[in-house]
C-alpha cells in the first residue's frame, strides 16, 4: 500500500472541456476536506472529489448526474493501491455533452493520469511495544535499539525496580526488536505488544 510523498497536479482537454486533477496525502477526513477545500477551482463549473483513508473513504459527484465523477476518482485511487490520498477534478464546460460513459472515463481517467505521474511512498504500519527492565538494562536495550534507524524509545515510568519503556518500531521488525530486548536483558525483561491502531490499513 501507497500514499504520495506530495501534492501532483494534471489537467488535459477532453471534447472542448478543461479537466485538471489535483491529488494529494492526508491523514484524516479532516485533512482531506481541507485539502478539497483549498484545491476546488471557484470558477469551474464542478469540482468532484474522492479521498481514501483506511477503511473510510467518500466521494462527490459535485453537481454531475449521479457516480459519473466521484465513483470513478475513488476507482482511481483504489485502482492504484493508493491510501491516505485525496483527489479533486474540476471541470470548465465546454459545449460538448460527453454523456455518462464519456463522464466517468474523463473523471477517472484524469485522477489516474494525476495519480500515475505523482511520486509514491510505501504506508509503513508501525506497532508499540511496552517494556518494563531493570535500571541496569534499560543502556544496553537502548543501545541495540540503534540497530533499527526507524525505532523510537522513550521512557514513560517507574517501577520499584526498573524502567517503563515505551518503543514504536515498523511492525516488520516486532520479533527482532523483541529478540534484541530478551538477549540485553538475559530474559529477564518484559514485553507487551500494543494493538497497531488501523489508521490507513
Amino acid at each position: 500500500m501507497f500514499t504520495l510523498k506530495k501534492n501532483e497536479r494534471f489537467e488535459q482537454d477532453i471534447k472542448k472541456s478543461r479537466f485538471l486533477a489535483s491529488a494529494g496525502p492526508v491523514s484524516t477526513e479532516e485533512d482531506a476536506r481541507e485539502f478539497i477545500a483549498a484545491l476546488s477551482q471557484r470558477d469551474a463549473g464542478h469540482n468532484c472529489w474522492a479521498f481514501r483513508i483506511g477503511d473510510l473513504y467518500r466521494s462527490n459527484d459535485d453537481g454531475e448526474p449521479g457516480g459519473t465523477a466521484g465513483r470513478p476518482i475513488l476507482q482511481a485511487i483504489d485502482g492504484q493501491n493508493l491510501d491516505r490520498v485525496a483527489v479533486v477534478v474540476s471541470r470548465w464546460f465546454g459545449g460538448v455533452l460527453l454523456g455518462a460513459g464519456g463522464l466517468m472515463r474523463a473523471y477517472g481517467g484524469t485522477a489516474a493520469a494525476c495519480l500515475h505521474a505523482a511520486e509514491r511512498q510505501p504506508i509503513i504500519a508501525f506497532a508499540t511495544l511496552s517494556v518494563t527492565c531493570a535500571f541496569a538494562d534499560e543502556a544496553r536495550i537502548r543501545a541495540g535499539l540503534g540497530a533499527f534507524p526507524a525505532a523510537l524509545a522513550e521512557t514513560i515510568g517507574f517501577t520499584p525496580d526498573g524502567v517503563l519503556l515505551q518503543i514504536r518500531i515498523p511492525c516488520a521488525e516486532v520479533d527482532d526488536v523483541v529478540r534484541m530486548i530478551t538477549d540485553a536483558s538475559r530474559g529477564q525483561a518484559t514485553v507487551e505488544t500494543e494493538p497497531v491502531p488501523r489508521i490507513g490499513g
